[in-house]
């Protein structure tokens, strides 16, 4: 049979180029006959060909040698495309079986000295089988692309269940055994087959190329058998058979054009060199790393080297550390050209430096060498700190994330990163903000000072540990100037030759032998000193200690301040991190982060349509949960329950009135859940009721305050203890505390729900009589004779909570007022003035009071002979008060009756619809009567009552009060008490309220009230009752609002902030039409407050979302911010800020002609830059606009 002539180096040129070129003219006949139509290649067709072949080889592997043998398996790999997987595997079968036989046979005849003339025949074998191997692989591999590709793919009927036949092979097993096989062949000495190198490496070549190839294949480099079956073969290669150079060049080629690729090869590289100890490669292909210049429009490239860099620093870090010096080129790479590539390098180098300290770390040497490598490494991150991108300087911290949980703590270096991380918490970049407080957090997690006294951080009671050593030390350390101590320390340096012998003045005498005693004496006296020096060395180094960790914990605090900031981020994923700061700070018992977790009670309020809003709220309760409501395992459930009582109780002490209310909505979420058990609210019931011994105050009102602000969920947890309550807070407690006095009134309102959480109670609340218990005591507390400014709080919610649960509020608080009135104005001795109109006023309300005397209210001596006090006018301040309440509540009272009423009309209405005509005859009645008047009927004689009868009625109560406060309000220098101007304005503001047409009246009088008056309260409450008035009647209002806009400049701060947030509600809500003031909005965005800048930055953002609001008013803000004096660099902030909301095109282009316009008219230098300066920041693109700007800076500098 004819054999063929074989050469490797022409086979592998023409595979090379193009397979299907290969000649294969000896191939069976019954092949060549498809070769027209591969299609028609099946297995009734290869089988009996391909089965003798199979048998052939077994027998012996010279048969692959004959022609026809030969020519038909390459015939078939050219078409392998077109093969049934059966067939395939086959030939993939054959080839290895004889490759596997082949390499026994060459083995054995290597190790017998007769049969080494059969080496050149063995090479002719295994180079014809590599080759026909490497093509296989390259076959397998293609078909199995191809199948993964296509497999959603349908088919055709016919061929589907062919392909279901064909899936069900799986050549992963036959890869590893061909795997196995070529390690096989790579353990045979081929340097005595191949006996030049460049026959080696051809050969070698055929096995390393399909692995390579095998690797390029993501699924395939994911399993792990097969990712070790090539890391294998590629090692023996390069340990045994001198692959180094070309795995080199390989490496690096998968590592630019393969990202999958880079971790393995990292991890080749690792066990290369552990395993087989051959670190040179990774020695080479650092090195080529270092010096290599990126294409700029390379973007995997950096990428993948990036990843490997990194990983391969972790497996080697004893190889990496030698060629940092190369890969450090890296760091310095430009940005100009290809920002994106050149920070993803330095980023893993980073990562790198982190990981050479690890290593370094972990090393028991100590030598000079070693410190300078860290301290190069640990230069080089802190470098990084103010890396000019920002993934860099995230990847910085968080390789300090890593570095916190080594052994070594590296002090010096961990308070310098501490301040570097603190600094970092005010970078412009959220993500570099939220990784730098997560780094606080694992600062504090393993900080270093554990030592001696326990994890806890508090900085208190680690300065009181320093004062004490210091003491100590003072104590120990001998003053100056004592004998014995200072000059003889200060000659033991000197040098014995130096000296002379001393001056003999007298004959020498031999000095006297010490006496026993004196011995002793002496030997007692050394070892106190050496006792003394060693505990001034002992306390030397604690008190460093100390001075260290509170250098630690100042850090800290400073930290807490800015994550307090940062818990107002719009980046939520920055305010979740920013609230596990603080539990993590809780738990070191830092004082400033009580803070920060009072701070971020107000994070209940979030809002947000996605999973972020929710997420915050949820991670803000699971938070507190873990604070304040978790009591510790071994706890009993009576223990348990008192230690969580009295967490919640602490909430409450210090809380300001807007941390109560965000704390409420909190409670409130959390009893909804069901997150708080029963026994808890009975033990905070037991608190706030105990009688029998003393308790301090705070812990009994924060009992009920808390309690309170659970009913907003659950109303009868304050129903079933209404006793508890008339017997503590309504009653002698009370009395003599009127905070809890107070907070019990709340507790009391919560009983009937309004509004929402009226909506979702369960339980419909009947209003109690006037004669009720509860009822008389809430008249009764706010009747307490008291000069504190805290029975204000008392009178409101009492008088708020009458409203809420009494059947006829109306006429229990009238009666409140007609006692209060003859309490003031009884006595005529006592009465505030002497004024002739006054004194009419007061004789009218005294007369109508006796006039509408309560049958059954106790009446005061009209003729009682008091001496005048100087409670007059807190008594008339406090009559006021309860006018002005009562008349605010009397409105709300007038609302409710109205929707109660079109409530019980709908309910009647629903009822005749549906046919029920069951109900008892008072009810019938009762609806018959409301079915008789329209809504509208009802609706305008609640609107009589409220403008026409309150305060002008002739049997009104209210009305005989509006004379008396405009008076007073009027004549502020006869009425000169500050407290009983506050509550005269209060009231006229509230009265104002109630009716147009006194509010019309009095408007005028406020509005000086609101300009003049010298309090900065009664300015901001009459800011305040001016924005209540532009809702109620805006026709009055909308024409005085410059008055309003004119407190955006007062001198007080709170009046500013005040006045700010009113004009934010009423402009965003729609209730007042923004004119030209907006630009003394805008002014405050560069207030010295930061909290009026804030504030005002918020409303420029919410107004930016309405209807282009910003560039409407854009060009009347720019005049009256240009006009007006300001700063050049504030004005140019704040134009800066206002053109960023200015995002459409059309927009800018049309700002950019009306500015344009200006140029021409601008009188002065400065008014041509303003101008100029807005329209450098619109991108408009005009020629004539640029021209303009040119030809004007030329007059300016003429005139100039």
């Amino acid at each position: 049979m004819a054999t063929i002539n074989f050469d490797i180096n022409d086979a592998l040129r023409d595979y090379m180029s193009d397979p299907a070129s290969i000649p294969a003219s000896e191939a069976d006949s019954a092949l060549l006959d498809c070769e027209n139509e591969p299609e028609s290649l099946t297995n009734q067709v290869i089988n009996p060909v391909l089965n003798p072949i199979v048998d052939a080889v077994a027998e012996d592997p010279d048969a692959i040698m004959r022609a026809s043998n030969m020519d038909s398996l390459q015939f078939l790999l050219k078409f392998a495309a077109f093969l049934p997987t059966h067939a395939l595997s086959k030939v993939f079968d054959l080839i290895m079986s004889g490759m596997s036989a082949e390499v026994d046979a060459a083995n054995s005849d290597m190790e017998s000295p007769d049969d080494e003339g059969t080496l050149p025949h063995h090479k002719k074998l295994l180079e014809i089988f590599g080759f026909l191997l490497q093509w296989t692989i390259a076959a397998v591999e293609a078909k199995a692309a191809e199948k993964s590709s296509t497999a959603p793919a349908a088919r055709g009927r016919g061929k589907a269940k062919k392909g279901t036949k064909d899936d069900t092979w799986d050549s992963t097993a036959q890869l590893q055994s061909a795997l196995d096989i070529m390690c096989k062949v790579l353990k045979l000495k081929l340097t005595s087959i191949f006996l030049t190198t460049s026959e080696r490496d051809t050969f070698v070549g055929l096995l390393t190329r399909p692995v390579y190839m095998v690797l390029e294949s993501e699924q395939r480099a994911k399993s792990i058998p097969i990712r070790m079956h090539c890391f294998k073969v590629l090692c023996i290669a390069v340990k045994h058979h001198g692959h180094g150079y070309a795995a080199q060049i390989n490496v690096i080629q998968n590592l630019t054009y393969f990202e999958h690729l880079s971790e393995p090869m990292a991890e080749f590289l690792h066990i290369l060199a552990e395993t087989y100890d051959y670190p040179q490669l990774t020695d080479e292909v650092l090195r080529e790393i270092g010096n290599k210049e990126f294409n700029s429009n390379d973007t995997r490239g950096p990428k993948s080297i990036s990843s490997f860099i990194t990983k391969i620093s972790e497996l080697e870090p004893r190889i990496v550390i030698k060629q940092m010096t190369m890969l450090a080129k890296q760091l310095d790479s430009e940005v100009g050209s290809n920002p994106s590539q050149s920070y993803t390098l330095r980023c893993a180098l980073i990562e790198v430096c982190g990981n050479m300290v690890s290593y370094l770390s972990n090393q028991n040497e100590r030598s000079e060498s070693h410190k300078s490598q860290l301290n190069a490494f640990f230069d080089v991150l802190e470098e990084r700190f103010l890396d000019i991108n920002p993934y860099c300087r995230c990847r910085t911290l968080q390789v300090y994330m890593k570095l916190c949980d080594l052994d070594l703590k590296f002090p010096k270096r961990r308070q310098k990163a501490i301040e570097l991380a603190c600094r970092s918490l005010e970078d412009k970049s959220s993500n570099v903000r939220r990784n730098a407080i997560k780094l606080m957090g694992a600062f504090i997690k393993t900080h270093p000072f554990t030592v001696m006294h326990g994890a806890q951080l508090s900085q208190k009671e680690w300065q009181a540990r320093y004062d004490k050593v210091q003491e100590e030390l003072d104590a120990l350390k001998p003053p100056p100037g004592i004998p014995g101590f200072g000059e003889e320390n200060g000659n033991t340096t000197v040098d014995p030759a130096l000296l002379d012998d001393a001056t003999q003045l007298a004959s020498p005498e031999k000095p006297q032998a010490m006496t026993d005693e004196e011995k002793l004496e002496a030997v007692k006296k050394a070892r106190e000193e050496a006792a003394t020096s060693e505990a001034i060395e002992k306390l030397t180094l604690t008190r460093r200690y100390y001075s260290e960790a509170l250098k630690f914990i100042e850090v800290l605090h400073e930290a807490t301040g800015t994550i307090c900031q940062l818990l107002g981020s719009r980046n939520k994923s920055e305010v979740l991190e920013a609230i596990d700061y603080f539990e993590i700070g809780d738990a070191y018992n830092i004082e400033q982060n009580k803070v920060g977790i009072r701070r971020m009670l107000r994070l209940i309020w979030t809002k947000g349509n996605s999973d972020e809003g929710k997420g915050v709220q949820t991670h803000l309760i699971e938070c507190y949960k873990r604070l304040f409501f978790e009591a510790p395992t071994s706890f009993s459930p009576n223990d348990a329950a008192n230690y969580i009582a009295r967490n919640m109780i602490s909430l409450t002490f210090g809380a300001t009135p807007a941390e109560l209310t965000s704390l409420e909505q909190l409670l409130s979420t959390m009893m909804k859940g069901g997150m708080i058990p029963d026994a808890v609210i009975n033990k905070l019931w037991q608190v706030y009721g105990v009688q029998k011994r003393e308790i301090s105050r705070t812990q009994r009102r924060g009992a009920i305050i808390i309690l309170g602000m659970l009913a907003t969920a659950n109303p009868e947890i304050v129903v079933g203890e209404i006793e508890t309550m008339l017997r503590t807070g309504l009653a002698s407690h009370g009395r003599n505390d009127l905070q809890l006095a107070k907070f019990t009134c709340v507790a009391l309102r919560r009983i009937n729900p309004t509004g929402r959480q009226a909506k979702d109670s369960t339980v419909k609340f009947s209003r109690l009589p006037n004669d009720h218990a509860v009822c008389v005591r809430l008249a009764a507390i706010s009747e307490v004779p008291s000069d504190s400014k805290e029975w204000y709080g008392v009178a409101e919610q009492a008088i708020s909570a009458i409203y809420a649960i009494a059947k006829h509020p109306d006429t229990l608080c009238s009666n409140i007022i007609r006692r209060k009135t003859r309490t003031v104005f009884g006595q005529p001795q006592s009465r505030p003035t002497s004024r002739d109109e006054t004194q009419q006023i007061t004789q009218n309300i005294t007369q109508h009071v006796g006039a509408f005397a309560d049958p059954t209210m106790t009446q005061i001596p009209m003729s009682q002979n008091k001496p005048p006090n100087r409670d007059n006018a807190i008594s008339l301040s406090q009559l006021l008060f309860v006018v002005g309440h009562v008349a605010i509540k009397q409105i709300v009272h007038l609302e409710m009756c109205e929707l109660d009423f079109k409530r019980r009309k709908q309910e009647k209405e629903k009822l005749a619809s549906a046919g029920k005509a069951d109900k008892p005859k008072e009810d019938a009645d009762e609806l018959d009567l409301i079915g008789g008047t329209s809504e509208d009927d009802f609706t305008e004689a609640i609107a009589h009552i409220r403008e026409r009868e309150l305060l002008y009625g002739p049997n009104s109560l209210l009305a005989l009060f509006g004379p008396l406060v405009s008076d007073i309000c009027a004549n502020n220098t006869t009425y000169a008490d500050k407290g009983l101007q506050a509550a005269a304005t209060l009231c006229l503001a509230k009265l104002m309220c109630v009716s147009s047409e006194y509010c019309e009246t009095n408007l005028p009088l406020l509005i000086t009230i609101m300009e003049r008056s010298p309090d900065a309260i009664v300015r901001s409450n009459a800011v305040i009752a001016l924005g209540d008035m532009a809702v109620s009647f805006n026709h009055l209002i909308d024409e005085n609002t410059d008055f309003l806009y004119r407190r955006l400049a007062d001198t007080d701060a709170s009046v500013k902030r005040t006045c700010l947030m009113t004009l934010t509600f009423l402009i965003l809500a729609g209730q007042v039409k923004v004119k030209g003031q907006l630009g003394e909005m805008a002014k405050c965005l560069e207030d010295e407050d930061r909290r009026i800048a804030d504030q005002a930055r918020m409303f420029f953002t919410e107004l930016s979302t309405k209807d282009n609001a910003v560039y409407n008013h854009f060009v009347d803000m720019f005049s009256l911010l240009s006009s007006g004096g300001m700063d050049e660099e504030s004005f140019k902030r704040i134009i800066r800020f206002l053109l960023g909301f200015v995002e459409k095109e059309k927009h800018a282009r049309q700002l950019s002609e009306k500015l344009a316009a200006r140029l021409s008219r601008c009188e002065t230098e400065r008014q041509w830059n303003d101008v100029t300066f807005a329209l450098g920041l619109l991108p408009h693109k005009n020629e004539d606009i640029a021209k303009l700007i040119s030809d004007g800076f030329k007059v300016v500098q003429a005139s100039a």
